[in-house]
């Protein structure tokens, strides 16, 4: 037997036997375990930042425990089992991959991704290009998406200097209305990241992925001051801003 299918075997026998015998795992629902599925899917995404391999295998077998239990859930209500899941996405893949299982031809990635988007219209009956795109997605992911899918079907810029000088239009108007004290100032900061989120995209770097990169900088040069305070024996409040700018520059000196 192939050790992949024995191992996903061994998953659903032990997935049969928590939902009987387990006191905890007997009693979730769809809703109960929703959180802790987002929950997992932010631990893995802290892997994969990391680059925390060990880690990132842990944290996909968590999210594919998660898989298999709101299948076995719908199973005891005939609702579907994983059977059906894997099916189901298996033909999806077939029907979204004519290049590979059809006759239709793409050379490259965006052909592929446009015939997605046309397939998902004529053939999947998606009412809108843009109706794949989670509402609950944070919005950051829900723009980038929004802009990809956009592209799909041929709505989008044409060169990424198109999409800066629109960046510096934005960034015009939303300096406009913050001097005019405008009731406008939300509008035109949303306008603002969308645009530099185009713009990201333009220069193939994903934003999300950019941000969390900085966050994760910030965080550390920002402990460097802490710990520099507390070798002073002084609290941090004590610092002057002139004191936690030298510690911030010798942060980011020893990054390189």
């Amino acid at each position: 037997m192939d050790k992949r299918l024995e191992a996903f075997q061994r998953l659903l026998d032990i997935m049969d036997e928590l939902r009987e015998k387990c006191p905890w795992d007997s009693v979730q629902t769809f809703e109960t375990l929703r959180c802790l599925t987002i929950e997992e899917t932010f631990e893995l995404s802290e892997a994969i930042v990391g680059k925390d391999y060990p880690d990132m295998c842990k944290e996909l077998g968590d999210l594919m425990l998660h898989i298999v239990f709101y299948a076995k859930i719908a199973s005891e209500t005939k609702l579907f089992d994983i059977s059906d899941v894997i099916n189901q996405l298996c033909d999806k893949l077939i029907r979204r991959h004519p290049h590979i299982y059809g006759d239709t031809s793409a050379q490259n990635a965006q052909q592929v991704h446009e015939n997605w988007e046309k397939i998902k219209l004529q053939k999947e009956g998606n009412r809108s290009v843009l109706g794949g795109v989670p509402q609950s997605a944070p919005s950051m992911i829900k723009a980038y998406r929004i802009q990809e899918k956009a592209n799909g079907v041929g709505f989008d810029w044409h060169n990424e200097q198109e999409v800066w000088n629109k960046v510096q239009e934005e960034l015009s108007e939303l300096k406009k209305e913050v001097d005019n004290q405008s009731d406008r100032v939300e509008d035109e900061l949303g306008d603002v990241l969308f645009s530099l989120i185009n713009y990201a995209r333009f220069i193939r770097i994903n934003p999300d992925d950019a941000l969390e990169k900085t966050n994760r900088k910030f965080i550390q040069r920002f402990q460097h001051i802490e710990e520099q305070a507390k070798l002073s024996n002084r609290k941090l409040t004590d610092l002057t801003l002139e004191e936690m700018e030298t510690y911030w520059q010798e942060a980011k000196h020893n990054e390189q």
